[in-house]
């Protein structure tokens, strides 16, 4: 997620190297993750342990007039341990659940969770496919502050994080429980339906079209989204990879040619990625722009979504989410900064590479731009919500998270070399993509590849409420 303050007011030279290196004409199989910490403390509601999601198969309605939607999901899922009864997260009204076909109870404690108590119990380790019918008005749905249903009498666009998915579907909704998913969306067959992966089929049905789209490989649930509205689409291959890039005809004709001019360095970007960091881990890439007033970008796994204010750096920085983020996923959202810091980064690596300043000057720049007492220095970048529950979204995408976790990024390029720092970037993906992996990871990682002690260097970065000493052994 890349949030439009923090591009207008952080990163303004930042911006305009990546913009002009992007018009320069110079210029998987799933890992074995660590298992699911929950409850997760900053969001103690979110998932339930004991459950591991292997697919979900959605199909949801949704009326443009007033912003209706009815759907059925099947989740297939397994329990780690016989089990009388389990819990799927879901914000609307249900009307059924079946258990393998067979008719369940169930029952709603709370506006978020669905206990269901199947006729028979869970056998540990054996799938069971898991049938919820629902339907409500996702707009007028408020969860802890959040009330994040993205839509007009035009478009709609189900993106936002660290939560989505309760609002159009019931899931296992943690990003430590990834799972593969094919999304069906049912609407007027004038509007065109973006999604996740690959498209795999259109029908038309009267005056109703119902769009199949296909993520085949694991995926976070907050990742997962739809966009339906009147489009322009363009697809293909270029660089090697496939594409389909979505900008709304609702922008004015000058906005549009500048969003689809900048969706089209999508496959440019992918691909120079690739050579950053291993081969692309979807098999699509590209993105939405949406029309809709939003203040975000967001990393959706193979396709994100962006707003009218697109430009260069913000892809950038949103497809490095497709390796650090979406790949790989935090197994608990206090690791968050393993995805935004990183992302960070490769804006800064992407502007050096194709000719803008480098790493080192950028970091050094933003040290002397931070006063040794300031406040972006005061928050613990590796539990930016320590002991709150839940967690306000503000100190999760707190702007440290960001340009601190690339400052760390680049100043740990500087204290084991630029040949061990791309060997460590490449193994993390190959380790951990497909799954989940942490802080803690991270570091013992770093190590075990320089073959340097670390320790205090990671306190200094990322924990200490103090700017790190100016000294070559921090990397400054």
């Amino acid at each position: 997620m890349l949030r439009r303050s923090r591009i207008s007011t952080s990163t303004p030279l930042i911006a305009l190297l990546l913009a002009v290196a992007l018009t320069s004409p110079l210029a998987s199989s799933a890992g074995a993750g660590p298992a699911p910490e929950l409850p997760d403390p900053y969001y103690p509601a979110d998932g339930a342990p004991g459950l591991d999601v292997l697919h979900y198969d959605v199909h949801d309605r949704y009326r443009f007039s007033d912003r209706f939607v009815s759907g059925v999901t099947t989740v297939r899922l397994k329990p780690d341990a016989e089990a009388a009864s389990f819990s799927l997260d879901l914000l609307l009204k249900v009307d059924s659940v079946k258990v393998d076909g067979v008719e369940a109870e169930f029952d709603k404690p709370d506006a978020h969770e669905l206990v269901i108590t199947p006729a028979d119990p869970l056998t540990a380790s054996d799938p069971v496919d898991v049938t919820v019918r629902y339907h409500g008005f996702p707009q007028r749905i408020s969860w802890q502050g959040e009330s994040n249903w993205l839509a007009d009498g035009h478009e709609v666009v189900t993106m936002n994080e660290p939560h989505m998915a309760a609002w159009w579907f019931p899931s296992n909704d943690h990003p430590s429980d990834k799972a593969r998913f094919d999304i069906r969306i049912t609407t007027g067959k004038d509007r065109e339906v973006v999604s996740n992966g690959v498209r795999v089929e259109r029908t038309v049905n009267g005056k109703r079209a119902t769009t199949h789209w296909r993520m085949s490989d694991p995926m976070a649930t907050y990742l997962a989204f739809f966009a339906a509205g009147d489009f322009v689409i363009e697809k293909g291959k270029a660089h090697g990879l496939r594409y389909y890039n979505a900008v709304s005809r609702q922008l004015g004709l000058a906005d549009r040619q500048r969003a689809l001019f900048a969706l089209r360095k999508s496959a440019k970007v992918t691909a120079w990625l690739q050579d950053e960091l291993g081969d692309y881990p979807f098999a699509s890439t590209g993105g939405v722009v949406t029309s809709l007033d939003v203040g975000f970008a967001l990393e959706n796994q193979s396709r994100p979504t962006y707003g009218s204010w697109i430009y260069g750096g913000v892809v950038v920085h949103e497809l490095a989410h497709q390796w650090f983020g979406d790949a790989v996923s935090v197994a608990r959202w206090q690791d968050i900064w393993l995805n935004e810091g990183f992302a960070t980064y490769m804006e800064l690596r992407w502007t050096e590479a194709h000719g803008g300043r480098s790493t080192s000057a950028s970091l050094h720049q933003q040290y002397r731009d931070s006063r040794e007492d300031d406040s972006f220095w005061s928050l613990d970048i590796a539990d930016p919500c320590a002991g709150q529950s839940p967690c306000d979204w503000r100190k999760l995408f707190a702007s440290a998270v960001y340009e601190r976790g690339s400052m760390a990024l680049a100043a740990l390029r500087n204290v084991i070399g630029t040949d061990d720092f791309r060997k460590l970037l490449r193994r993390w993906v190959s380790l951990h993509g497909g799954g989940n992996a942490t802080v803690e990871e991270f570091e013992a990682l770093a190590e075990e590849v320089s073959g340097d002690e670390l320790d205090v260097f990671f306190q200094a970065w990322l924990s200490a409420d103090t700017a790190p000493p100016n000294t070559a052994a921090y990397g400054l």
